[in-house]
């Protein structure tokens, strides 16, 4: 079937016209894919209506099924009766808002009476009631809430007319639970119309940013074998601008932070010059920080500048959000709570303050500016440090060569089974070998074997071996009636459904004024160091610390201009692989001047210097500098593979040299490398350097050198919850995370002992190994050490390469201004000797 000869096509095309449009060659392609039966994923650049590829098709789709437009569509006011044609997950709340508008409008404009509703943790509870009597034809919804639909009766009457499911920002689920939530769901919902609606064909689709593996993307969303499946790839490039914000000098002993806010005055004639600018920090707290920098910078801001993440109060997100749609706001300092796919037309600028850890993360940020086919992205970099212009350097080259990285999927995530499992027995029951046939089908699970599904079984119905004698556990039974396995208490149904997700955080404390007026949400473990009479920093207000009442924070305004910034979970991201590869590379141009980045000849000097008091590694050489200093003898590795890698290889190290001889160290590291700091003289020579990085014997050396049990511990906790092992709370009353961490460590200690083939506690090692101690890319890292020239140095200062791990080693246990005096004193000592006729010794080995 020719679709352009289609009326549907037709009317879609001439509305196209009246706005002064035409489609892209790969919309209408998706188009044409869609309407011959296909599933597939688009990859586009950003701006340039990826949405709109997989929507018209849908609405090109459903105008061909009228005979008559004028004359059997209703107006939009009468009520629609069609059913749910079309789910769109999203990963995000923040985009749906702006979605539901822009696919609203095509409605209108297409004379198509299709209601658009929203469905996530921020919908009302009238709407929801309201969605339940008469569900709309699109709905746009996160994975845990299509879940929580799944979790009704009579769910296959909510998905008896659907004809597509699209996932959003694909790239953005794929590598969590979150992406594995999503694929149960598709396998039940096709399933459902299968089973009811053998003839009619369910059309899945992603729409994806690009990510090096594109086509195991689509592999992991449409894993079925008895469809059409095709990658539509726009051949399309997105122009974007990528300025750095340089210092007027540079320091020669750089540290983490201390160049940031000194920049500050020169972000503000960029915000002016913008008609709005987003301002992306890494963590909640840079975003606070920030935000009281620019405003005590520049007081005119006041009203014109505002914060946005995912802990303050919904109806002031939404307020930021419509403001920015507008043009009232002029910066909007954010989090990743704005990074994908919401389109703010007014935003022409984008800065990042510090490194982004990751190629597509920069581009994805890139993309919130000129966020329309022909505008220019445009970009700026704030560096943090100066070593951080290297980065800069790094991710433009990446951005030209679209070097960009993979996102491995979630693989056997037992708790995650196990909820849905739980999920669906809530809701209409299950046969468990019709689930069992629906499960093995997604990528997520195609491995389960027989007897690991016999024990999930066996854990949902009794809580397994050990747990076999406590009823509460015995949460799914067989019904006599029409034989399908059900939750018959209506207590444990409801306390499964208020925890559906796979997000566990820390306990979150609403922060009201004593007034009244929420502010917005904090985590327990930060409100816990405060004492009355304490300020901090929220959605950008100076608060004081009254009292905890109720898991709610009551707080009053503070008299205070400056504050602490609250500290979230999670804060400090890791530099990807691809980056890090890139940053040796640019190391090695850096000096030989075979390069045209601004970035690299300001960083010159400061390269030049570590040259004359050590070494610059090249991107196939291995420094490592022995240091003796008043504070011991130091050791400083450099693989560049970032922060979470350098903490298992730091603790992996020390371990292979107290095997040589009985020493203890401290550990500090950061992206570029790690410190391991003992009082004694560390045994380390050219004769076993090799050696010590080996691969050889890593896994049990790993088990050896850290705790890998308490490690293990630590996941679980996060495991415990999602399947439903450990209750959080009610609404209100959730429960402190050390309540929950000692509940997790109970059943932690009860497996390990008495319940050894655990799938839970195995899919907690699992985890601690390929996820946190990211055991291949270490691995990997120590083989390219292998076959990489090293370089051991050893000096009696301090060098530009080691300050800033020297500096992190020190910063969690000074206050700041402890850390300021030391850095002071500790630079003075470092250029005493920094001179350029002071003898090194070098090695090569």
């Amino acid at each position: 079937m020719q679709l352009e000869n289609s009326k549907g096509y037709k009317q879609v095309i001439k509305w196209l016209k009246s706005s002064k449009k035409k489609p892209f060659k790969f919309q209408t392609d998706a188009w044409q894919y869609y309407a011959e039966g296909y599933c597939g994923l688009i990859n586009a650049p950003t701006g340039f209506g990826k949405t709109f590829s997989i929507f018209l098709a849908v609405l090109i789709d459903e105008l061909n099924k009228k005979v008559d437009l004028k004359s059997t569509i209703p107006t939009r006011k009468k009520k629609s009766n069609q059913g749910l044609k079309l789910i769109w997950i999203t990963p995000l709340r923040s985009l749906a808002k702006d979605l539901a508008r822009a696919m609203n409008e095509v409605c209108t404009e297409l004379e198509l009476n299709w209601i658009v509703g929203i469905r996530n943790g921020d919908t009302s509870q009238s709407e929801k009631l309201k969605q339940k009597k008469q569900m709309p034809e699109v709905l746009i919804i996160t994975p845990e809430s299509i879940h929580l639909l799944l979790a009704q009766k009579n769910t296959f009457n909510y998905f008896d007319q659907i004809e597509c499911i699209v996932a959003d920002e694909w790239h953005e689920l794929i590598g969590s639970k979150r992406g594995v939530m999503t694929e149960l769901a598709i396998s039940r919902i096709k399933s459902i119309i299968t089973e009811k609606h053998p003839e009619r064909l369910l059309r899945i689709w992603g729409i994806s940013a690009t990510i090096g593996n594109m086509e195991q993307a689509m592999e992991v969303l449409v894993p079925y074998h008895d469809v059409l499946k095709t990658i539509v790839k726009a051949n399309i490039e997105k122009k974007i601008e990528i300025h750095s914000i340089l210092p007027d000098h540079i320091d020669m002993l750089p540290w983490a932070g201390h160049l940031g806010h000194k920049l500050a005055h020169k972000l503000l004639p960029v915000i002016h010059k913008s008609k709005t600018t987003l301002i992306f920090t890494n963590t909640r707290g840079q975003a606070e920080l920030w935000y009281q920098t620019l405003l005590g910078q520049d007081e005119n801001l006041a009203g014109q500048l505002a914060i946005h993440h995912g802990s303050i109060d919904y109806e002031l997100r939404n307020w930021i959000e419509d403001a920015i749609h507008t043009g009232l706001l002029k910066a909007v300092v954010c989090t990743s709570s704005l990074d994908l796919g919401v389109d703010f037309k007014p935003v022409d600028t984008v800065v990042q303050i510090g490194s982004p850890k990751g190629v597509a993360r920069f581009l994805q940020r890139a993309g919130r500016s000129g966020h329309s086919p022909y505008e220019i992205s445009k970009i700026y970099f704030l560096p943090t440090h100066a070593l951080e212009l290297v980065e800069a350097a790094a991710i433009k080259e990446a951005v030209r060569t679209q070097d960009i990285e993979s996102r491995d999927p979630i693989v056997m995530a037992f708790d995650t089974l196990i909820q849905y499992l739980v999920t669906i027995a809530v809701g209409d029951g299950f046969d468990d070998e019709k689930i069992f046939f629906e499960v093995k089908q997604t990528h997520a699970f195609k491995e389960l074997l027989p007897q690991e599904w016999k024990w999930v079984m066996q854990f949902i119905t009794t809580g397994g071996s050990s747990l076999t004698a406590y009823n509460e556990f015995s949460k799914v039974s067989k019904d006599p009636d029409d034989g399908l396995w059900k939750v018959k208490n209506r207590q444990i149904a409801m306390r499964h459904r208020l925890h559906i997700g796979t997000i566990v955080s820390d306990a979150m404390l609403k922060v009201k004024y004593l007034t009244g007026g929420f502010i917005g949400m904090i985590e327990e473990s930060f409100i816990s160091r405060l004492k009355p009479g304490s300020s901090f920093t929220l959605a950008g207000r100076v608060l004081e610390f009254v009292m905890v009442k109720e898991m709610m924070v009551l707080v009053r305004k503070s008299k205070l201009k400056q504050a602490i910034s609250p500290s979230w979970l999670g804060g400090r991201m890791s530099l990807t692989a691809n980056l890090g590869a890139l940053l040796r590379k640019k190391y090695n141009e850096t000096l030989n001047k075979t390069h045209d980045e601004i970035e690299l000849d300001f960083i010159l000097p400061l390269f030049e210097q570590q040259e004359k008091v050590s070494h610059v590694p090249k991107s196939d050489e291995f420094l490592i500098e022995l240091i003796n200093t008043k504070d011991g003898h130091h050791l400083f590795a450099y693989p560049f593979e970032g922060r979470q890698v350098h903490e298992i290889m730091a603790a992996l190290i020390a371990y292979r040299l107290s095997m040589i001889k009985p020493i203890t160290f401290s550990m500090a590291m950061n992206d570029y490398g790690f410190e391991l700091l003992s009082e004694h003289p560390i045994p380390l020579d050219e004769d076993n350097i090799k050696a010590l990085f080996t691969p050889l014997n890593l896994s049990d050396d790993i088990v050896a050198s850290i705790n890998a049990t308490e490690m293990a511990r630590r996941k679980f906790r996060d495991i415990a919850c999602i399947s439903g092992l450990v209750f959080q709370g009610y609404p209100g009353k959730y429960l402190a995370n050390k309540h929950l961490q000692s509940s997790a460590a109970l059943f932690f200690n009860v497996f390990s002992d008495y319940d050894k083939h655990n799938l839970l506690l195995r899919q907690a090692y699992d985890e601690a190994f390929y996820q946190q101690i990211e055991e291949p890319r270490l691995a990997a890292a120590l083989n390219r050490i292998q076959f990489s020239r090293v370089i051991i140095v050893k000096t009696e200062r301090y060098t530009p390469l080691c300050f800033p791990i020297k500096v992190d080693s020190l910063r969690d246990n000074m206050s700041s201004e402890e850390l300021s005096q030391r850095i002071e004193r500790m630079t003075a000592e470092s250029e005493k000797g920094l001179s350029p006729t002071r003898r090194k010794n070098k090695q090569r080995k």
